[in-house]
């Protein structure tokens, strides 16, 4: 296919608002890709996006397992909700981590075994969203991205033990970032473009001009997939512009004393949920116009603080108070949390699955690595520890696979996810977590 010089894949459009470069990159059109929409059109393969996703308080064990390994299982009662990607992901059950001896840290070790490779958090060592970054996300305008749904700054992602990457857990800050100004104004001591303005005037009014311009030298079904993506992104520009309405009066409305509103940030769940559901349509637009290719998504802290509206029951209290129902099998609050976790990453994969390349999809060319801290949550124990992977890497990972994997550290999948992205790696891991076996039955 031969490229109009004008339209190339680095191309992004570009506006003012209020004095301000704005720049919005696009997704990979078909004129972008060779013939079988398979590669970019000058050869050169796909480009891999990483992500990480992750949830405190592990699944209930015996209802998050398939109970079927290979490719004909049936998906489990506790992960329903995955049910449309069973094609595109991998289930690995059965995992665990080795203490060394070493005192096991509730809500610490796991993640710092499954993001790490190692049990005590060695201040020497990064994460695998680092190490992946080193290697496929020099040439991104962000090298990573990292959100938080809970209201609070945390993030699992770090350079080192002393230097980490915090998260943003505002989606209208995120927004801004991505979507924002490229030019900064060198005179000025300070300068902080209100993303209130921004939403409200919307980044895509700003490109409208050079938006249509640019449609003319598309095909159809570029056309189409253009105005399918920017649809999308109007969509979340409107569901943050709710956020900076100022509601209605109430009469019955009144401030409650400090000492009634000090509650921890992101508790909420339903607050959160709407976050979330927020960032993943952001990051996978960051992804699509390849503005990264690697992110990290946390839903909640390992120590879960969230709560129902109109409730005082901590997720993390419930796990170690709540009863186990006889009939059920489990604890009901505690598994509504948990289903709340499958219910969001099916959402997430839905905004990945949702924009089209060529003949496939951006979920096709990515790889995101669910991970928690435990596996049974009323005792945290560290055995059988929920992980997932969703996503073909572009065409380097077999999907559609449950993986029983009992008694193998969970640094195996650690190793094999370096591997696929193409990371010259032979072994990963520290002390009893150390593995040069990557699961080879997943490695296209």
């Amino acid at each position: 296919m031969t490229l109009s010089r004008r339209v190339t894949r680095r191309r992004v459009l570009r506006g003012m608002m209020g004095g301000t470069a704005i720049s919005v990159g696009l997704p990979l059109l078909d004129c972008f890709l060779n013939s079988n929409g398979t590669a970019l059109a000058s050869g050169e393969a796909l480009p891999i996006v990483f992500g990480t996703w992750f949830q405190g308080l592990g699944l209930s064990q015996g209802f998050w397992e398939p109970k079927t390994t290979g490719a004909n299982y049936a998906m489990s009662q506790q992960l329903a909700p995955l049910a449309p990607f069973k094609d595109k992901l991998n289930i690995y059950s059965g995992m665990k981590l080795y203490s060394d001896g070493k005192p096991i840290q509730p809500h610490a070790t796991g993640p710092a075994v499954c993001f790490l490779g190692d049990v005590q958090s060695s201040p020497a060592l990064a994460s695998i969203d680092s190490l992946v970054a080193d290697s496929i996300g020099q040439n991104t305008r962000f090298r990573s991205l990292e959100v938080a749904c809970h209201g609070l700054p945390e993030s699992l992602s770090r350079r080192s033990g002393t230097v980490s990457n915090p998260s943003e857990p505002s989606p209208i800050a995120f927004y801004q970032r991505i979507f924002g100004p490229d030019f900064t104004d060198p005179n000025a001591a300070e300068f902080k473009p209100s993303p209130t303005v921004m939403v409200r005037k919307s980044v895509l009014s700003s490109i409208k001009d050079h938006r249509l311009s640019f449609a003319n030298d598309l095909g159809a079904s570029d056309k189409a997939r253009l105005d399918e993506y920017f649809t999308s992104l109007r969509e979340l520009e409107s569901q943050l512009n709710l956020q900076l309405q100022k509601p209605a009066p109430l009469a019955a409305c009144s401030v409650p004393r400090k000492a009634e509103a000090e509650g921890a940030m992101g508790s909420v769940i339903e607050e959160a949920l709407v976050n979330h559901k927020l960032f993943a349509g952001l990051l996978a637009h960051a992804a699509a116009c390849g503005q990264t290719r690697v992110f990290n998504l946390m839903l909640s802290t390992a120590q879960s603080n969230f709560r129902r509206t109109g409730s005082s029951d901590t997720f993390h209290v419930l796990t170690h108070e709540e009863g186990t129902d006889n009939q059920l099998g489990y604890q009901p609050k505690t598994y509504w949390f948990q289903s709340q976790t499958a219910e969001a990453f099916a959402f997430m994969l839905s905004a990945f699955d949702g924009i089209r390349e060529g003949d496939g999809t951006l979920l096709d060319r990515s790889l995101i690595y669910f991970s928690t801290d435990t596996g049974y949550a009323k005792m945290h124990t560290v055995e059988n520890i929920p992980l997932i992977t969703a996503g073909r890497a572009a065409g380097r990972m077999k999907t559609g696979l449950h993986i029983a994997a009992t008694g193998e550290p969970v640094t195996r999948l650690g190793l094999t996810i370096q591997q696929a992205v193409g990371m010259q790696v032979g072994r990963w891991g520290t002390g009893g977590n150390e593995t040069s076996k990557p699961f080879t039955e997943v490695l296209a």
